[in-house]
């Protein structure tokens, strides 16, 4: 989980930033939700091994200050991460432990263990298809957030709206700097 300062903008090609559908929509008590799509012209294996070098995140999503796995099992990863926020001009620390369920290629599932949230959990789904290069994938996440008292939710569901594709786009970078674009 990661949250990105005003200066995130400038990272962001703004006709890239077209390339990202987003949508929010509340969901039961006071949670809610935050769906961001892109497509990337890499093959989804490509993309699965951005998304699970969980270290290496905070070297290319904005404001991830830490990720780092705690512990493995055959069933799941557990990863603290540490992020930075500026709401209201007050600069906010926020850490999660969340637990990574890892269905490859597809899907990983993740749920907050711990953390700065009430609630926190969601999912990446990927999935490929043809492209007139190779292969494309339509890479999917959501979130679902609840967050504690003190933190309005509508503040927060705006800034999840505003970052979430600015760090879709960060992994399509990563995956550009990995791996090359395709010229067709």
């Amino acid at each position: 989980m990661t949250f990105c300062l005003s200066s995130c903008e400038a990272i962001a090609d703004p006709d890239r930033l077209e390339a990202v559908s987003v949508r929010s929509e509340k969901a039961e008590g006071n949670q809610h939700r935050i769906i961001a799509t892109i497509q990337v012209p890499y093959p989804i294996e490509q993309v699965w091994q951005v998304l699970t070098d969980y270290e290496a995140m905070p070297e290319f999503i904005p404001n991830m200050v830490k990720s780092r796995r705690l512990e493995e099992s055959e069933f799941a990863t557990r990863i603290e991460q540490i992020g930075q926020a500026s709401l209201l001009n007050i600069r906010l620390t926020i850490r999660v432990v969340l637990e990574m369920m890892e269905k490859f290629p597809h899907r990983i599932d993740f749920q907050m263990v711990e953390g700065d949230f009430k609630a926190f959990s969601g999912r990446c789904e990927l999935d490929a298809s043809p492209y007139k290069c190779g292969t494309k994938t339509d890479l999917h996440y959501s979130v679902q957030v609840q967050p504690k008292p003190i933190m309005p939710i509508a503040l927060l569901d705006k800034q999840l709206k505003h970052d979430l594709p600015l760090n879709l786009l960060a992994i399509e970078r990563r995956l550009d700097t990995l791996f090359g674009r395709q010229a067709c």
